[in-house]
């Protein structure tokens, strides 16, 4: 399960992985390449609710062999895109194909994790995301480094297409009812620490997408290393989200359920406020770098337990269409920050924009904090 999250998150945040060479062959502005990152989760968000009906239906195997396979596809269209306006296509069709994976992939982990090491394999789960957006950095940089960046696509397209016959071949699936119905959100409606809960994730989402997509731009254009070092600083930033994936999916089950989980996820959120708080100071390119790292073990490395939140909030029939409802609010916020994010830094600087997630990493502490209360 880990290796088909990792496979799937290498196709998709290859687009985000990319996108200095974008600005320079597209000759496209900063505030273009938070569209692009908001194209890519619209289509995402506008497939979320019938991929997590049909996980729910039909069982998660088939909708995930089916999703890997697309996204090949869509990552091989994404490297021969002649203009902005057909990448932006190629994009929005990574996010389609990329929307069953959390509904598909956390109805695995509840299925089969340990008792009392659910938040432990949730997070071992989650860490398939940023290992893949990791290696989707290196991939590209490493390409581009001896050939034109395109190729680089084409790489991801072959691996995603390879696991999907390791994985077609390994694992077994879930049963299912074997109808696809439209999720009941009645009864999601009346849990208000669910819906705080998704409250929160529209701002754990404006934080992640925004720093994922400009993460690479940022140590480009502010801090001042090559394409290549600042594809090597995203992939840091993944490799240390993995770590926070682990340790708080670890303290989180040692803290106990669904409430340890929310408690992990508060200290995240309230870490990274600082951190970004120290981003918007300016700092010198060690200590910037050193502060992207750190946003890796916090926000970035969140989604983990607070996946495993929302699993302890609703009944296991029903975690299929709560994660959906979880990720389109974290969907939302990835679509509407970015382009502010791009347009504050064309407008003022990067300053401004690192200060924006500073605001939204506190709002998404407050939401937490209310879930604690009420859950």
């Amino acid at each position: 399960m880990t290796g088909w999250q990792a496979a799937a998150s290498l196709c998709y945040y290859s687009v985000f992985a990319a996108t200095t060479y974008f600005r320079s062959s597209f000759g496209v502005s900063r505030t273009l390449i938070g569209v692009l990152a908001a194209t890519a989760t619209l289509g995402y968000t506008l497939a979320l609710l019938p991929s997590g009906a049909a996980v729910d239906g039909f069982g998660e195997r088939r909708v995930m062999l089916a999703a890997l396979a697309g996204l090949a596809v869509a990552a091989g269209l994404v490297g021969v895109a002649p203009t902005f306006a057909l990448l932006l296509a190629a994009a929005f069709l990574l996010g389609v194909f990329y929307a069953p994976a959390m509904p598909a992939s956390n109805r695995g982990i509840v299925a089969h994790a340990p008792p009392g090491r659910e938040n432990s394999a949730m997070g071992l789960k989650q860490v398939g995301v940023t290992a893949g957006s990791g290696a989707a950095s290196l991939v590209v940089a490493g390409v581009a480094a001896v050939a034109a960046w395109q190729w680089g696509f084409a790489v991801i397209a072959a691996v995603a297409g390879g696991y999907s016959v390791v994985f077609a071949a390994t694992y077994r699936g879930t049963d299912a009812g074997g109808e696809w119905t439209l999720p009941d959100v009645g009864s999601l409606r009346g849990n208000r620490a669910y819906l705080l809960l998704v409250l929160a994730g529209l701002f754990v989402g404006a934080t992640v997408f925004t720093t994922v997509g400009y993460a690479l731009l940022y140590a480009d254009e502010a801090v001042g290393l090559s394409p290549a070092l600042a594809g090597v600083v995203l992939a840091g930033v993944q490799t240390t989200g993995s770590a926070g994936r682990l340790l708080a999916g670890a303290l989180a089950d040692r803290l106990g359920g669904g409430r340890g989980a929310a408690a992990v996820t508060a200290g995240q959120a309230g870490l990274a406020a600082l951190l970004f708080g120290g981003l918007a100071l300016d700092p010198e390119a060690a200590v910037a770098v050193a502060l992207l790292l750190g946003v890796g073990v916090s926000i970035v490395g969140s989604t983990g337990v607070y996946y495993s939140c929302l699993a302890a909030l609703v009944g296991s029939d029903e975690v299929g269409a709560a994660t959906a409802g979880g990720q389109t609010a974290i969907n939302v916020g990835g679509l509407l920050v970015p382009p502010a994010f791009g347009y504050l830094a064309d407008a003022a600087g990067y300053e401004a924009g690192w200060m924006l997630l500073a605001v939204c990493s506190l709002a998404a502490l407050a939401c937490i904090l209310a879930v604690r209360a009420v859950g």
